[in-house]
């Protein structure tokens, strides 16, 4: 595997298009189109406790984003029934993109090396994209902690 890429302010960001859990398409292009800013947000598992508070912070701050023009989709490697269950259990009102085989990971930079209690594996950067209508990277960052980060994104981008 090769060395993971990291993405910058101000790049231009990798197109997709993506499957959300029940088979809608998200595409890139199409967002840009409409004049919406996509805030990609990467994410290791459904239902854990740190990805838990993430995603709850983006459902209680969706109000405030959607005024700005904000389309929020989240990303993981699980499955859509994983996605299903997790979107319904804690109310999500945004979609999750399926990635099943890390390849949007892979574009993105968000797979990466990581370290706990001394032992090295490869598995999901939490990561955070703001990508604007023109296609280019407004915000991002890698290695996110799960508390307080929409809290952070929202204030470094002026959404009141």
């Amino acid at each position: 595997m090769s060395e993971a890429i990291t993405l910058e302010v101000g790049q231009s960001a990798p197109r997709f298009s993506c499957i959300d859990s029940q088979g809608n398409t998200h595409d890139i292009e199409s967002y840009m189109e409409q004049g919406k800013s996509v805030i990609l947000y990467f994410y290791p598992r459904d239902s854990t406790p740190g990805c838990t508070k993430q995603a709850c912070d983006f459902r209680d701050s969706m109000a405030r984003l959607n005024n700005g023009d904000y389309v929020v989709l989240g990303v993981s490697k699980d499955s859509a029934k994983s996605h299903d269950k997790f979107i319904a259990k804690q109310d999500l009102n945004f979609p999750l993109l399926m990635d099943e085989d890390g390849s949007l990971h892979e574009t993105y930079g968000t797979w990466r090396l990581k370290k706990n209690y001394g032992r090295e594996y490869m598995g999901c950067s939490r990561s955070t994209f703001v990508i604007d209508s023109n296609g280019l990277i407004e915000w991002c960052r890698y290695n996110v902690k799960a508390t307080g980060h929409v809290e952070m994104l929202t204030r470094e981008l002026g959404i009141e």
